[in-house]
């Protein structure tokens, strides 16, 4: 067996088991560090270790039956250890002790941690510094604050330099939003890691009701990281959130390991994760049960894609287990500054409407690029369309317009999307319900590319009708195969659809067809 270690912290550790298994092993582990028991019957891929000590070797022995594995690895240095109960924070769920815990990341150097014991943390929220990094024990509880009249308010923008900077958007427009319980701006080389949670409390608030209405300002997000660099979210859990759990906008090197990211499944927009205009991103080893779509990538609509141009690129997700979500893994609506560069592997997902999810229109813009995208060795259980590609979402104000819906062939501007190379490799879809895939182009910009090898679907035993995509001009469905519309090339190789009433394969308007 080969272990990487994937993330190491002043004192935590996390490690991914190399195999081709999808989340799970097939086996359970025991894991030990330095000879001691640190967790019993381990089946997940991705585990992480805790309570370590700063700056300090170990060895990690994974045990497995007669078998053992063994990894050498030492951890970070740490330049100083703030507990926040030392600055008066009191943990009994009743005070306000977010005066205490700022307090005790402002005073924090450089390669710092400020560290939260057992206990609950009433928290309004919170911003972070450069270099500081939190750390929640297992038996923590960070609760939001209900009252958004208690929340201070971070601006679309700032003038940084004497120059404009985007900080704040809400759905893809700059706007101001109410700050989030973690809120970073301009920072770099925090994380926040542990075992504890961060329980944003919307479900005993306000902010699920009326939850399209803007009061005051934009609902918060779970964590909000805006303009930041090398950020980390380890192995802590994040629950009902206002809106989005994660929102990294205008950011690079950004990693989730090992987290769960929960909420309500009828919980309104609370997407898992966003990366939005980010580059170099890690999801992996993360579990997402939320109301929305669990990781949904974006750059922004029209006006401040076009203007930045900056794609959301080069995204690794892997070994996560997403369910309940409206989509597994969704690439826009918002994403007029483009989509490059991504790659999910060995990812069960269950019980979402979608699969892979691309929404985009007319409108978006001619940076509206999604390119070289591949899922390899997946598997989805209960999805009811395991693959769906729509470029006639029909969202914001002028969505149901003939503009969008239109399959007429219109004149190619700067208002028009593209969609490149696609490529969907060893994949297993049981209990299909809708279609096996839904794929619909532009007349005028054909999907360029879609490539299916090694893939096996099967059927629900009681489908229901639903609607493949979220377009006008179809209806709901059931049992259907494949189906491509406006595709240059498409090439499909080993593919095995259980047969149903209707075609396994239904191409239209398609120019290269290789099976």
């Amino acid at each position: 067996m080969k272990i990487n270690l994937i993330n190491i912290n002043a004192r935590s550790a996390s490690f991914e088991i190399i195999n081709d298994l999808c989340y799970y092993n097939d086996f359970s582990c025991d894991i030990y560090v330095d000879d001691s028991l640190a967790i019993k019957d381990e089946r997940r891929n991705v585990f992480s270790v805790y309570d370590l000590y700063p700056h300090k070797q170990y060895v990690l022995k994974v045990v497995y039956g007669k078998h053992e594995t063994k990894v050498d690895f030492t951890t970070k240095y740490e330049s100083a250890f703030l507990d926040i109960t030392d600055f008066g924070a009191k943990g009994d769920g009743i005070t306000d002790d977010t005066l205490q815990f700022q307090s005790a990341i402002n005073i924090a150097p450089y390669d710092s941690t400020v560290y939260v014991p057992k206990g609950v943390y009433k928290l309004c929220p919170v911003f972070l510094k450069s270099g500081v990094n939190i750390y929640i024990d297992k038996d923590a509880t960070l609760l939001g604050e209900t009252s958004r009249l208690k929340y201070p308010i971070v601006p679309a923008q700032l003038l940084v330099d004497g120059v404009i900077s985007e900080v704040n958007s809400w759905e893809g427009n700059p706007n101001k939003t109410f700050a989030s319980l973690f809120t970073g701006i301009f920072i770099k080389d925090v994380t926040i890691y542990g075992c504890g949670i961060i329980d944003e409390n919307a479900n005993n608030s306000d902010w699920w009701i009326r939850a399209k209405e803007i009061r005051i300002a934009a609902r918060p997000k779970g964590i909000f990281l805006s303009n930041c660099d090398n950020v980390t979210i380890q192995g802590i859990t994040i629950t009902n959130t206002p809106s989005w759990n994660l929102h990294p906008y205008f950011s690079n090197n950004f990693n989730v390991i090992d987290a769960k990211l929960l909420s309500p499944k009828d919980s309104p927009n609370t997407d898992g994760c966003d990366p939005d205009s980010t580059s170099n991103i890690n999801i992996i080893g993360v579990y997402i049960s939320v109301g929305d779509d669990c990781i949904a990538i974006k750059s922004g609509k029209f006006d401040i894609g076009m203007k930045y141009r900056k794609p959301t690129e080069n995204i690794v997700i892997r070994n996560c287990y997403m369910r309940d979500g409206h989509g597994a893994v969704v690439l826009g609506s918002e994403m007029s500054g483009g989509i490059r560069n991504l790659n999910i592997s060995k990812c069960l997902f269950e019980n979402t409407d979608r699969g892979l999810r691309i929404k985009t229109r007319r409108g978006r813009g001619e940076s509206a690029v999604i390119d070289n995208i591949t899922f390899d060795n997946l598997v989805m259980k209960n999805v009811l369309t395991p693959l769906v590609m729509n470029m006639y979402y029909y969202c914001d104000a002028d969505g149901k317009t003939e503009y969008v819906w239109s399959k007429k062939k219109l004149p190619v501007d700067n208002r028009t999307p593209f969609l490149g190379r696609f490529y969907f490799r060893n994949m297993v879809c049981t209990d299909v319900n809708v279609a096996a895939g839904y794929f619909y182009g532009l007349p005028e910009r054909p999907i360029k590319s879609i490539t299916l090898e090694n893939i096996t679907v099967t059927y629900s035993k009681n489908p229901k009708d639903f609607m493949p995509a979220m377009m006008d001009g179809i209806s709901p469905m059931s049992l259907h195969g494949y189906e491509f519309r406006f595709v240059e090339n498409v090439n499909i190789k080993n593919v095995k659809i259980e047969k149903t009433q209707y075609e396994s394969f239904v191409f239209e308007n398609v120019d290269n067809i290789k099976k």
